[in-house]
């Protein structure tokens, strides 16, 4: 396939980075001018959405269907069950999806799209409330919804005012709007985000306890206080976690010993076949119980500059250790 003709004299670099600048303008333009359309509508919306027992079926075509999958996968991200029906596979069938607790959201640019003006008597048929995304707020489209949200766009970012560009963004931003209303409204909160989103970071860091990730039993690096450093040395490379934890007879932690202290035990030339662990360790170190979130454990961490914690039961004994590798293996960092 041939590549499209360029012409040499407006083929340049500043015009190409003046091009993206007027989009961008005209883009964010067509953003803010939806402030002022905020109303009785968008309330309208906003209520139907929340009162809806079931899920909101989105639906659009062509680029406005890229929008609708966009503005179905937001709102069922942040507390809002929604997903994406295709308008010409509606009508062959999929409609069935729907059930008589919904609520559907139809988007189209114009208003007058033939697949999802062929759904409007089913839709009516079943008795479920209709939202429309519409840039013309007097098409076939808007006048048949209970609440037509107004994208219209003064005019496309594309310089032949043909592709949709500004119309697409002005439709994404209202999905955003309407999701984010109806996410402070239903008390939506970080912790019911990363039950959505288990495999992110941000899953991972306000689901996982450390008990989920901790070594533990013959894993775990302890040492006694009387213990020579050369044999807590092999204890520490045994383990791999560049640390052991020092305990009583009753495996209470009485210190830590890490690579840092070895370092500072070697600058003061100590004799390791001899010294104690009790003379070199780190009394008190801080610990954790196994319930502690990853994500709190991580902050820990990072704003006490340590790469390992120990983790211990109510009566301080040793039942656990991971250090910054484990949180990065588990994805928390």
């Amino acid at each position: 396939m041939a590549n499209p003709k360029t012409d040499s004299e407006t083929a340049t670099p500043e015009r190409a980075l003046r091009l993206a600048q007027d989009v961008l303008e005209l883009e964010a333009d067509s953003v803010r001018d939806l402030v002022k359309r905020l109303g009785d509508d968008f309330i309208r919306a906003w209520e139907i959405c929340l009162a809806c027992r079931g899920r909101i079926v989105v639906t659009g075509m062509g680029k406005s269907g890229h929008i609708a999958g966009k503005v179905a996968a937001t709102l069922a991200s942040t507390g809002t069950p929604a997903f994406f029906v295709h308008p010409g596979e509606a009508s062959h069938g999929d409609l069935g999806m729907i059930t008589g607790e919904d609520a559907v959201m139809a988007l189209s640019n114009s208003g007058e799209t033939g697949e999802v003006l062929t759904i409007l008597p089913l839709i009516k048929r079943l008795g479920v409330p209709l939202i429309s995304m519409t840039g013309r707020p007097d098409s076939t489209l808007a006048r048949a919804a209970d609440a037509n949200l107004d994208v219209s766009v003064a005019r496309e970012a594309c310089p032949l005012n043909l592709a949709p560009t500004s119309s697409t963004t002005a439709s994404l931003a209202m999905g955003d709007a309407l999701a984010v209303a109806l996410l402070e409204s239903r008390g939506f909160t970080q912790e019911d985000f990363a039950r959505s989103h288990p495999g992110g970071s941000l899953g991972r860091r306000l689901l996982l306890r450390l008990e989920d990730l901790m070594h533990s039993g013959d894993a775990v690096p302890a040492v006694q206080a009387d213990t020579p450093m050369r044999n807590a040395l092999l204890e520490m490379t045994l383990k791999g976690l560049g640390m052991t934890a020092v305990v009583n007879e009753e495996r209470q932690v009485l210190g830590i010993f890490t690579d840092g202290d070895l370092r500072r035990s070697l600058d003061r030339q100590l004799n390791v076949h001899n010294t104690p662990i009790r003379d070199v360790m780190t009394p008190a170190p801080r610990t954790v119980n196994r319930e502690m979130l990853a994500g709190e454990a991580l902050k820990l961490m990072e704003t006490q500059r340590i790469n390992q914690l120990l983790i211990t039961d109510t009566n301080g004994r040793l039942v656990g250790a991971l250090n910054m590798h484990d949180m990065l293996r588990a994805g928390v960092v």
